[in-house]
């Protein structure tokens, strides 16, 4: 891998984390463009720490606030909404990972994504819960959405967002605790790609283009969550929905006529 496929999948992946779009599934569209096999598979996860980078430069202010004070209602409910996030993502890592390796589903998760995002848009007018109006059960319920895009398609972003408009929670408020909600995701989803660098992966791409792709990473995934907030508050979800119908329609044409 040259230092240019590097620097186009950090910009893939800085993108897509925080839009509702699914980063994992289109850095799995890179990798296949690119013929990327293992090598790919460990440049996610210094690409995960890219935007890990991103959300905790934005949101270091509260971070250091939830390091103060980490028996905080804040803090309970992100450990409520991160605690089934880790529970299916444990219980069903092994059987994700081979799914995230053939592709054979990622059309159809595209799909259901764009359905989701779609449903909760038409939602998005009925919200008024505050950031001291969540409860733990709708930590818990977000949580569960989290976790369920381990699913290589399936974005976190839209999937969390979508469960916090459909418990009527504010749309800026939805994206504020959503994103939050993402830091301890990333950062487990890094931790469990240990093994990838003691296995040796890392030997196989070049420290620039590692250096260079996290950068992008970093950069694009900052300016994405700005322009999500934004978009939440006062946007609609429905265009992202259309477009990854239309992708997951495409890549489901091309794996009918073999090309995928």
């Amino acid at each position: 891998m040259d230092w240019l496929e590097a620097v186009i999948l950090g910009i893939i992946q800085g993108m897509t984390e925080f839009l509702p779009v699914s980063s994992t599934g289109h850095l799995l569209l890179g990798r296949h463009f690119f013929r990327l096999d293992e090598a790919g598979l460990f440049l996610d996860s210094m690409l995960h720490i890219g935007t890990l980078i991103a959300v905790v430069t934005i949101y270091w202010n509260e971070i250091k606030e939830l390091i103060k004070k980490p028996f905080s209602r804040l803090s309970m409910l992100l450990v409520a909404g991160t605690i089934p996030t880790v529970i299916i993502g444990v219980s069903f890592k092994d059987y994700f990972e081979e799914i995230s390796k053939t592709g054979v589903t990622v059309g159809w998760e595209f799909l259901a994504t764009g359905c989701v995002l779609w449903f909760a848009d038409t939602m998005k007018s009925r919200g008024h819960k505050q950031l001291e109006d969540i409860t733990i059960m709708d930590a818990v319920l977000i949580g569960s959405f989290q976790g369920a895009a381990i699913l290589p398609a399936v974005s976190r972003s839209g999937l969390t967002i979508a469960a916090a408009l459909f418990r009527k929670i504010d749309r800026g408020t939805a994206a504020y605790f959503s994103f939050l909600l993402s830091i301890p995701a990333i950062a487990g989803g890094c931790l469990f790609q240990v093994k990838d660098v003691l296995g040796g992966q890392a030997e196989q791409l070049s420290f620039f283009s590692l250096f260079l792709g996290t950068a992008m990473s970093a950069l694009f995934g900052y300016l994405a969550v700005k322009w999500m907030i934004s978009l939440v508050k006062k946007g609609s979800l429905k265009g992202f929905a259309i477009y990854v119908w239309l992708l997951g329609i495409s890549i489901i044409g091309m794996q009918a006529a073999g090309v995928f």
